[in-house]
């Protein structure tokens, strides 16, 4: 699939957020690991999100679809597969990283693999903290990455987690927690990146009945004697997808609407209206939509985006078309996504003629005449998406293997549609 952007004008578009991701695969995972029935409203069905729900399968949970829900059968802590299960995750990291830990609620051994992308991405700090849980960890091909063999039993107790390439390590055992022989508490010792989808892991647990109390991002502990129990749960919309909405109207005037979003969510790219407001945008609050509006220039902003990971590209984008130079820190751990998101993003800017210098941990754009060229994702959704909105600003951008962007957003291209005619 290609898709050409053309360059638009101001805009004055209503958009609705898709549901979210990150809401979805842990809302996922503590439904089949409840008691009883959960149903899951408003689900995102997107490439990840399904081949979480086709592991939960594959591992014997009960798991159903219907255009607008997922109800599940839970396994009350304990999964049912009667041999050792291959599970190919592809591409997802969220499905892996978070079902490695669950291995050790299984009867046999699990053996998680993927995309050769997914080979290339580390795993080794989740490993190693799982050995002292009572895992047992085989890599099948190179040390420290998937494919990788769990097999043993979550005993529990005192465990320390490397959190700096990925929270998800610590959301993985988080996840898994209240079905430990003890109760588990994490300790985390360094600096975070993403620390905010920890939030949302808490708040999917807590909503499931879980016992979990922390000390900031540093320490978590999680009781053995409250379980999951199945519930009735709908998931809220997407600030990282919606970020590609907002940012239309910061890259080409004017004012775009999302709705479907919740102004009090944890989800961490909630602070990115923000963060164009401080650009030169206006924003606007209401019960479940955010208003983004640009009338003048946009400046160039220094922030660090730590927190916010996923809507870092969208943002390089913005920046490429502010009158001064951005500089977004805090990113070293966009090397390790579905592509180098640092470099990536800075070469391909180059190529349209903008000026990004990456630098250790940090990106620098500064202002420069752009053109449209072709724009290869290297089948990374997000690069795609953002590139595509940066196209409307200066049109020109052909996108290849746009269909990429099912991995999160399926509907990315139909609701640009109705922005490009």
């Amino acid at each position: 699939m290609i898709v050409t952007i053309p360059r638009i004008g101001k805009v004055d578009q209503v958009f609705t957020a898709p549901p979210s991701k990150s809401y979805t695969h842990r809302a996922l995972i503590a439904g089949a690991l409840g008691t009883g029935t959960t149903t899951i409203l408003h689900p995102l069905f997107a490439e990840d999100t399904r081949l979480t729900m086709h592991a939960l399968g594959m591992l014997g949970v009960s798991v159903s679809c219907t255009p607008e829900q997922v109800v599940i059968t839970g396994c009350s802590g304990r999964f049912s597969n009667d041999k050792e299960t291959l599970l190919d995750l592809d591409n997802s990291g969220t499905s892996l990283r978070l079902l490695t830990s669950l291995a050790l609620l299984c009867r046999y051994p699990v053996i998680l693999t993927g995309s050769q992308r997914m080979q290339e991405r580390p795993i080794a700090p989740l490993a190693r903290s799982l050995l002292s849980l009572g895992g047992s960890v085989t890599f099948l091909k190179k040390e420290g990455y998937p494919p990788l063999k769990v097999k043993g039993h979550l005993q529990g107790g005192r465990v320390i987690v490397d959190g700096t390439i990925s929270s998800q390590f610590i959301s993985s055992i988080l996840l898994a927690a209240p079905y430990a022989e003890t109760g588990v508490e994490l300790i985390i010792p360094y600096s975070l990146s993403s620390r905010s989808y920890l939030d949302i892991t808490l708040d999917v647990m807590r909503a499931f009945g879980a016992d979990v109390t922390r000390d900031g991002y540093a320490r978590f502990s999680v009781s053995n004697s409250t379980f999951y129990v199945g519930k009735t749960y709908a998931i809220e919309g997407d600030y990282s997808s919606a970020s590609y909405f907002f940012a239309i109207a910061a890259i080409c005037g004017g004012r775009v609407t999302v709705k479907n979003l919740r102004p009090d969510s944890v989800q961490g790219d909630r602070r990115f209206p923000d963060t164009l407001k401080s650009m030169g945008c206006t924003v606007m609050y209401t019960e479940d939509a955010v208003t983004v509006e640009r009338t003048g220039d946009l400046q160039g902003i220094t922030i660090d985006m730590s927190s916010s990971p996923d809507t870092v590209q969208t943002l390089c984008m913005v920046a490429a078309m502010a009158t001064t130079p951005t500089t977004i820190t805090g990113i070293s751990h966009l090397r390790f996504k579905e592509s180098d998101r640092i470099t990536g993003t800075a070469e391909r800017l180059r190529v349209l003629g903008g000026n990004a210098v990456v630098e250790d941990d940090r990106i620098t754009i500064r202002p420069s005449p752009l053109r449209g060229t072709l724009i290869d994702p290297d089948n990374d959704h997000r690069t795609a998406m953002s590139f595509a909105v940066l196209g409307l600003g200066i049109g020109g951008v052909t996108i290849t293997n746009a269909g990429c962007v099912s991995k999160s957003f399926p509907e990315f291209w139909d609701s640009l549609a109705g922005v490009m005619k």
